[in-house]
C-alpha cells in the first residue's frame, strides 16, 4: 500500500473510531434499557422481543471488547503502514464481525423485523427507532473496514 493510501486508511482508522465507536458507546446502553423497560412493562405480550436486552447487554461488552482490539491493537498498526502479522488481528476483526452479523440477525427476529405491532408505546416505538439507527451504523461500520479499510492490508504488501 502506497504511503498516500496509508494516510488515508490513518484518517478513516480515525473516522471510524470518532464517528462508530463512540455512537455504538452511546446507543447500545439507552438501548438495553429501553429493551429491558419494553420487555417488563409488557411482559405476556406475545409480539414482546423477549431477551432482547440480554442480546443488546451481551453485545454491549461483544462490542467493547471488539473496539479495544482496535483501538489499541489494529488501528496503530494501520496508522504506522501495516507490516508483517497484520492479517491476523484483521482476519480475527472479521470473524467479529461475522459474530455480530449473528447478533443483528438475531435482533431482527426477536423484533420481526423492527415492525412495531399496533398500539405500541412510545417506548417501544423508540426502542425500534434507536435499533434501526444503531443496526445501520453497525453495518456501515462492518462495510467500511471489511470493504475499504482491510483489504489493502491482507496482501501482506501494505508499509509505510
Amino acid at each position: 500500500m502506497p504511503s498516500a493510501s496509508s494516510g488515508t486508511a490513518a484518517a478513516l482508522t480515525r473516522h471510524i473510531e470518532l464517528r462508530f465507536h463512540a455512537r455504538h458507546r452511546q446507543q447500545l446502553p439507552e438501548l438495553a434499557a429501553l429493551a429491558e423497560r419494553v420487555e417488563d412493562v409488557h411482559f405476556g405480550d406475545e409480539q414482546v422481543p423477549v431477551g432482547l436486552s440480554l442480546l443488546l447487554r451481551r453485545m454491549i461488552g461483544e462490542l467493547e471488547v471488539h473496539m479495544k482490539k482496535e483501538e489499541l491493537i489494529l488501528f496503530p498498526a494501520i496508522r504506522r503502514g501495516g507490516g508483517t502479522g497484520i492479517e491476523a488481528p484483521i482476519a480475527t476483526m472479521r470473524t467479529d464481525h461475522d459474530d455480530h452479523d449473528r447478533a443483528v440477525a438475531e435482533i431482527r427476529r426477536l423484533t420481526r423485523n423492527l415492525v412495531l405491532p399496533e398500539g405500541a408505546c412510545r417506548t417501544w416505538a423508540a426502542l425500534y427507532a434507536g435499533l434501526g439507527e444503531f443496526l445501520t451504523d453497525l453495518a456501515e461500520h462492518i462495510r467500511l473496514e471489511n470493504e475499504v479499510l482491510f483489504p489493502p492490508f491482507e496482501t501482506g504488501v501494505a508499509h509505510a
